[in-house]
């Protein structure tokens, strides 16, 4: 039987999962909870399946549930996005694209190279959110970003990928350090030194504490900051070194130099992910591809 899916519905559907509790989607969609409750009782009567249990940790959608959660997020994503761009003519604006790149994808290029492709494409609209890797994969799945730039270390399962640029890793650190004379360092031997750890619990700060572990060692940094301009001014001022992309950072106004691992590991490639062609609009295909020719 055809069924037509209430929007409201399934946006009250979509708080609660996400929220886990009735009263909380209630708060958040400035609802009662009781109006939100009798929605997910007449969609499961509606479906005749049940869609979310309740359990002492708080209500989780049931197998039939998740597929519905992940098929309403894209029916609602879809919807923005048609209202979006039509919006966009009554402001001559022909198209909406929006990017979310990791901070290593923001700091090598993206910024840039969208810039060079709107000098030609001044009707269109392009947004770009900095995500960490994680996020940027499950935004793009989801639907509410186009296209994501990050790291292929980062799993992107079924999404499309195109390469991007390649990344070097490298010790940022002042000119008066003692391997500053190095033409290239190796991990070990930045180990011994002080440290500062960029974006912690991110896919660079994992990566380098799993090389450590590899090493026999531990990656126990003096201090954690969120960015790589905050890294900088913390090595500048004497406090560590700090494993950074190469490029992502100034030399402190001359003060910094930024050395190349030596490690095979220290070599990285960037991508471009999105969804399948049939739910790219011609804008999004259009930056897609323009990113991938400029890094080639």
């Amino acid at each position: 039987m055809n069924r037509t899916f209430d929007p409201v519905s399934l946006r009250l559907f979509i708080a609660v999962c996400e929220e886990g509790n009735i009263a909380r989607a209630a708060t958040r969609e400035a609802l009662v909870a009781s109006a939100v409750s009798k929605r997910m009782a007449l969609l499961e009567a509606e479906l005749g399946m049940p869609l979310l249990l309740r359990g002492r940790r708080g209500i989780e959608p049931t197998p039939a549930g998740q597929t519905l959660l992940r098929q309403a997020r894209e029916i609602l994503n879809l919807m923005a996005r048609v209202h979006a761009e039509l919006s966009a003519f009554t402001q001559g604006v022909v198209g909406n694209v929006r990017i979310v790149a990791s901070v290593s994808a923001l700091a090598l290029g993206v910024p840039r190279d969208v810039a060079a492709f709107l000098e030609s494409h001044a009707r269109l609209h392009v947004s770009l959110t900095e995500r960490v890797g994680k996020e940027v994969v499950r935004e793009v799945r989801e639907g509410t970003a186009d296209l994501g730039v990050v790291w292929d270390a980062v799993g992107t399962g079924d999404l499309a990928t195109l390469p991007y640029r390649g990344d070097r890793l490298g010790v940022l650190m002042p000119l008066s350090h003692p391997l500053a004379a190095r033409r290239s360092v190796s991990f070990a031997q930045a180990l011994p030194h002080p440290a500062v750890s960029v974006a912690p619990g991110g896919l660079l700060d994992e990566l380098v504490r799993r090389q450590a572990g590899l090493l026999g060692a531990s990656w126990a940094p003096r201090m954690e900051v969120a960015s790589f301009e905050a890294a900088e001014h913390i090595v500048a001022a004497g406090l560590g070194v700090a494993i950074v992309p190469i490029g992502a950072t100034g030399n402190g106004g001359g003060t910094l130099v930024c050395k190349p691992l030596k490690d095979a590991w220290a070599r990285r490639q960037l991508v471009i992910v999105s969804r399948s062609e049939p739910w790219l609009s011609a804008p999004a295909r259009a930056v897609r591809q323009h990113l991938a020719d400029v890094a080639r």
